[in-house]
């Protein structure tokens, strides 16, 4: 059995008097509550408690791993997923919606994958089709199912899977489509692909387009998504989804699998193009300025989309703003001749951006001047029923409908940002619905703890390897000092021996001129014995 401790930590007032407090943790005791003093003197409750997993979500660790993926890379084929356990997936979709505004959520079944399960496997085995999503699909992309059109016809032209396109190039996917609906275009997956390249690489991993540079109109996502391979889950068609996922003789309309021959793309011509394609294309080319993809990405979380993308056009320069404010009024109209009702306004939210219906509330955030320290107070301001009691200790209670949070002290150098969604997200709401909004953030905390878990043993794993590293080359490094010591000793040997040789040279020079002299001084005595000596020094030599 697989099990990990949480612990809640709750405070007594600190109006309870000593004694309350000692008979208060007696009677925890006795309950089995663990009681613990916090340095202020004030006791702590500690609830333990057991989180257990399904025995058969703990044996599917002993399957054998599927094969007949080698043509797929092997940091794919390796990453598992952090949703192969039921809780944590349950725990995410209580928190953040998949399913599009006013469609049935009965169209899909989101299903954990099993421990042997990986992003790039097919449909072997499987009685039902289905098809993998990330996490950030959801989270941080907007995408919501069941896919449009011009969704789909992106991953029919490019030959990939959902998951098998890297989630920067699905951001440029939705900053083009959201550009066009502002500007009251059909946007189609040839007039986006115009705008992009594409590298297929061997083996088959994530596809990335690639950006034109000389025609782009949307810059660089600086949005980082290297963590996004372990959040992936199933996507299992329902009866009721078939007819947005299959066609009529049951094919899916887009790959649900991973493929091994993406499509490739390379400086795709205007004569490509079909009529509504050229529009498209030609209206995205008369902007001066790149737009901002981050920021297109961002109005899918707006209540207010087109207030927000004229906010990013004033930054990409104000020609820019000017051009989209005057092709939006001519776009406008000429829909409205032509009795196109089902252009999107863009008046409000593109998706549901919360489990629960959205809110307002509204906050306030006055600074007060401290040394050393930013303290900001929040004023939430809850537009409910309250009975206005006052609190058990005589002090005044907040007004009807108001909660006043605690002041917030942080360091000078860190800031408190509360985006729009937040503040805008806590109106008309229930206690019942703050309870359960409560519990939504518990579960974020999990699976953001379960990451963060997978993050720190990764880092351990990749510091256990450079130190593996480092000390092989430490080892090489002593042995490569020993050789230099040894060869210096060589080195030294081979130096005395040259002087020695040296000496020995000097000294049978010297002889030699000695000999040379005697050998003169012979033959100017005696040079009948000029032979004799001749014959002696060629013996000596």
């Amino acid at each position: 059995m697989s099990s990990s401790d949480s612990s809640s930590l709750s405070t007594s007032s600190s109006s309870q008097s000593t004694e309350s407090d000692r008979s208060r943790g007696d009677r925890l005791r006795g309950e089995g509550v663990n009681v613990g003093v916090g340095t202020s003197g004030v006791p702590m409750e500690v609830v333990r408690e057991i989180r257990e997993d399904p025995p058969e979500e703990l044996e599917e660790s002993n399957w054998p791993a599927k094969g007949g993926y080698a043509w797929v890379a092997s940091d794919v084929r390796e990453q598992s997923s952090l949703f192969r356990w039921s809780r944590l997936l349950n725990s995410w979709l209580n928190c953040t919606p998949v399913i599009s505004r006013g469609v049935s959520g009965d169209i899909v079944s989101l299903e954990r994958v099993s421990a042997i399960d990986r992003v790039c496997h097919g449909q072997e085995g499987a009685t039902e089709k289905f098809f993998y999503m990330y996490m950030c699909h959801f989270s941080q992309l907007h995408i919501r199912l069941p896919f449009d059109d011009f969704t789909m016809g992106v991953l029919r032209a490019l030959n990939v899977a959902p998951t098998q396109l890297h989630p920067n190039s699905w951001a440029y996917l939705q900053a083009f489509r959201i550009l066009c609906e502002s500007l009251y275009l059909e946007p189609s997956p040839y007039a986006f692909l115009y705008f992009n390249d594409t590298r297929p690489r061997r083996p088959a991993t994530w596809l990335s387009l690639i950006s034109r540079p000389s025609i782009s109109r949307l810059d660089a996502f600086s949005q980082s998504f290297k963590h996004f391979k372990d959040g992936y889950f199933k996507v299992v068609v329902k009866e009721g989804g078939e007819q947005h996922f299959l066609n009529a003789d049951g094919s899916t309309k887009f790959p649900f699998s991973w493929t091994n021959n993406p499509s490739r793309y390379k400086d795709m011509g205007m004569e490509e193009l079909s009529s509504g394609d050229k529009e498209v294309v030609g209206m995205l080319l008369r902007f001066v300025n790149k737009l901002p993809t981050k920021g297109l990405v961002r109005v899918y979380n707006s209540g207010h989309p087109i207030i927000d993308i004229e906010g990013h056009m004033a930054q990409s320069g104000k020609k820019n703003l000017a051009l989209f404010q005057a092709l939006r009024k001519e776009m406008a109209a000429k829909a409205k001749e032509a009795g196109k009702a089902g252009v999107p306004n863009l008046q409000e939210s593109v998706v549901e951006v919360h489990v629960h219906g959205g809110t307002k509330r509204r906050a306030e955030l006055p600074a007060r001047p401290g040394k050393g320290k930013d303290v900001k107070k929040i004023r939430a301001a809850i537009l409910g029923s309250g009975d206005g009691a006052g609190s058990a200790s005589g002090e005044k209670a907040p007004e009807a409908g108001l909660i006043e949070l605690p002041e917030i002290s942080v360091r000078k150098d860190i800031s408190i940002n509360l985006p729009d969604t937040v503040v805008n997200s806590i109106d008309n709401m229930e206690v019942d619905h703050i309870v359960r909004t409560m519990v939504e953030f518990g579960s974020k905390a999990l699976v953001l703890g379960r990451r963060v878990g997978s993050l720190y043993r990764r880092e351990v794993k990749e510091v256990g390897e450079l130190q593996g590293k480092l000390d092989k080359l430490a080892e090489e490094k002593a042995a490569l000092e020993k050789e230099k010591e040894g060869w210096e000793a060589e080195r030294k040997r081979l130096v005395s021996w040259k002087v020695r040789c040296l000496d020995s040279e000097e000294k049978l020079n010297k002889r030699i001129g000695e000999m040379e002299e005697d050998y003169e001084d012979l033959k100017d005595k005696r040079p009948s014995s000029i032979t004799m000596w001749m014959h002696w020094i060629q013996g000596l030599m």
